[in-house]
């Protein structure tokens, strides 16, 4: 049937005449008089019938006569489930409607959103669109389903493989009830998920039209298989692709680096081939497609993502360099050749790994593949250099993520064994702190006793060194010395104070070593660190064994008190008559137990009880 006796408009003739159309399809034939009575119509075709053209015409035809566009909305909608194909319906809608004037924009992910944001705002009839920015831009309120007159959902049953069913039932959802809208649903397969959408969103009881079940090969095409070792494999495929008779052809693997790896030997062996997978971005795809169409490219490498979707003119030959593992994709990939009523060829190179795939593809297709033999006289070598693939993340991405391995330890300032740099003497640091001796004998000047002065700011002077020598020696090491000399002050003092120390000597109780001070120093838990910034020493650290006895309940409790009481009574008991005297016993005297009341706080009473005598001389 040709497509006069449907009765179209002129204008709508005049561009079916321009594409080239003379003909209808099985497909066409069938469902372009029900489409255009607007009646809502389930198609069932396999990819390349021509059923692109029944929704397009049926949308021309419906817009002329609902008048023009007074709102700028659009008014049909086009969901498809990949981006190549969008680009395709956009462009045969401009072909068809080159005489009309309704305008097509395309929308899909991987570009840039003010393009397709600025044609929608300058007023379009017909939007083409991916579930995915179809619903980004509808969420912005770029784009309004206010106004849709035709909905229409093609490759439908790849929608659900991809799992665009949630986005599919959300968008037709949000298209306007009580109006009148014709619902067009075409897929290469009738499945339960079809009917179920069908059945929610399309009227009562839509017209259903079947051809032919997609397993069912195109009988045009002539599908051969050759049995090859891997290592041959490439030879085989260069041995095919230097025939006469291939003029444009596109070769489908399973893997990417496969695809790259045979573009660069491809390219290598005099045969320019470009590679289209998952990795290139839209705008390379995009030229890449464009290629082929124009015939500037011959030769196609490819994954399963151009499998379906791209309707390119012309193509003589596919290639399956591996057989597919779903035996449904070798229907879609050797379906991209013998178009629109053209032969082809479709060659399998069936090699050890991928042999176990053969036995459900010939179950799929219901058909024995025929095999064919190349003779060593014609098989052709493969002479190009070793391919080498590339290495995903470069030295930038591998130090993006952490700085990398030897990123970190280059910021930390830490070699492979985890040892820091020498580290340098500040400018304010002493010499002494630089250096840090190893030695851990007690300094001599510790062993000598200390002299007092004859008044209070001798006293005051000599705790400042004091305490500027305990600062000093922060260290693990200092800290070493620090208690050393500490523990040794109070035997010089008492030696130079004369009888009065030695009978304070005697009558104090000798202090047995605690457990604490018999362990090693790494293991104290009295140590201050630098982690432990303002933790005193001499207190153990929160949680610490050493701390539990002083939490287990009241008897504790008093047996400190009551120990505290006994060392401030035996204090006042032997006080030295003169400040000056006392001093150095003071500032020496070892640290209490755990369990004993701080250091600080017989400190403190004493320096109140001074001031009180101070100011009662002062009055006298």
């Amino acid at each position: 049937m040709k497509f006069e006796t449907l009765e179209f408009h002129p204008d709508i003739l005049k561009g079916i005449q321009d594409a080239g159309f003379v003909q209808c399809t099985p497909i066409q034939e069938q469902a372009l008089p029900e489409c255009m009575t607007g009646s809502d119509v389930i198609a069932q075709s396999q990819t390349g019938s021509g059923k692109t053209a029944v929704f397009l015409l049926t949308v021309f035809t419906r817009l002329l006569a609902a008048g023009p566009n007074t709102t700028g909305k659009p008014r049909a909608l086009v969901m498809v489930p990949t981006r190549e194909l969008a680009t395709q319906v956009a462009d045969d809608s401009e072909k068809l409607g080159k005489h009309l004037p309704f305008k097509t924009v395309a929308i899909y992910g991987g570009v840039e959103y003010n393009k397709q944001i600025n044609a929608l705002k300058e007023g379009v009839e017909l939007v083409v669109a991916t579930p995915g920015r179809m619903i980004d831009l509808y969420k912005s309120r770029q784009l309004s389903l206010d106004a849709i007159e035709i909905f229409v959902i093609d490759e439908a049953d790849r929608m659900f493989d991809m799992g665009f069913a949630p986005d599919i039932m959300y968008i037709a959802g949000k298209l306007p009830k009580g109006k009148p809208r014709q619902t067009m649903l075409f897929s290469a397969t009738i499945d339960e998920n079809v009917r179920r959408l069908a059945s929610r969103y399309m009227k009562p009881d839509p017209v259903m039209i079947e051809i032919e079940p997609e397993q069912v090969t195109v009988d045009l095409i002539d599908q051969k298989i050759i049995y090859v070792s891997n290592e041959e494999k490439l030879d085989v495929l260069i041995t095919l692709l230097k025939r006469a008779e291939v003029e444009r052809s596109i070769i489908f693997t399973n893997m990417k680096r496969t695809a790259e790896m045979l573009g660069v030997k491809l390219t290598g062996n005099g045969l320019p081939a470009k590679v289209l997978t998952g990795d290139i971005t839209q705008d390379r795809r995009q030229k890449i497609i464009d290629g082929m169409k124009s015939g500037k490219i011959k030769t196609l490498v490819a994954t399963d993502v151009a499998a379906r979707g791209i309707h390119i003119d012309g193509i003589t030959h596919v290639f399956n360099f591996d057989l597919p593992d779903d035996a449904a994709n070798y229907v879609h990939r050797i379906g991209r050749t013998a178009r629109a009523g053209k032969s082809g060829t479709a060659f399998s190179l069936v090699c050890e790994d991928h042999v176990l795939n053969l036995p459900e593809i010939e179950k799929y297709i219901e058909r024995k593949l025929e095999p064919e033999w190349i003779d060593d006289s014609e098989l052709v070598k493969d002479t190009a250099p070793a391919f080498h693939p590339k290495r995903r993340g470069g030295p930038s991405q591998q130090q993006g993520r952490g700085k990398g391995h030897e990123g970190r330890h280059k910021d930390k300032g830490f070699s492979k064994d985890r040892k820091g740099p020498e580290r340098h003497a500040r400018k304010s640091e002493a010499p002494e702190k630089a250096e840090r001796p190893q030695s851990a004998e007690p300094v001599e000047k510790t062993e000598q006793p200390v002299e007092a002065a004859p008044g209070a700011p001798a006293v005051k002077e000599h705790g400042k060194e004091q305490r500027r020598r305990r600062d000093r020696g922060r260290g693990r090491g200092e800290r070493g010395k620090n208690r050393e000399k500490k523990e040794a002050a109070p035997n010089a003092a008492n030696a130079a104070s004369g009888e009065e120390g030695a009978a304070h000597e005697e009558k104090k109780p000798q202090r047995q070593a605690t457990q604490s001070e018999q362990q090693p120093r790494h293991n104290r838990p009295f140590e201050r660190t630098r982690h432990h910034k303002g933790r005193k020493e001499g207190k153990p650290a929160p949680g610490h064994p050493a701390e539990r006895p002083e939490r287990q309940g009241s008897a504790a409790r008093h047996s400190s008190d009551e120990k505290r009481q006994q060392d401030r009574t035996r204090h006042e008991k032997h006080e030295p008559r003169s400040h000056a005297h006392s001093a150095p016993a003071e500032e020496h005297r070892p640290k209490p137990h755990a369990h004993e009341a701080p250091s600080h706080v017989e400190k403190k009473e004493k320096t109140g009880l001074l001031k009180r005598v101070l100011k009662f001389l002062k009055k006298k």
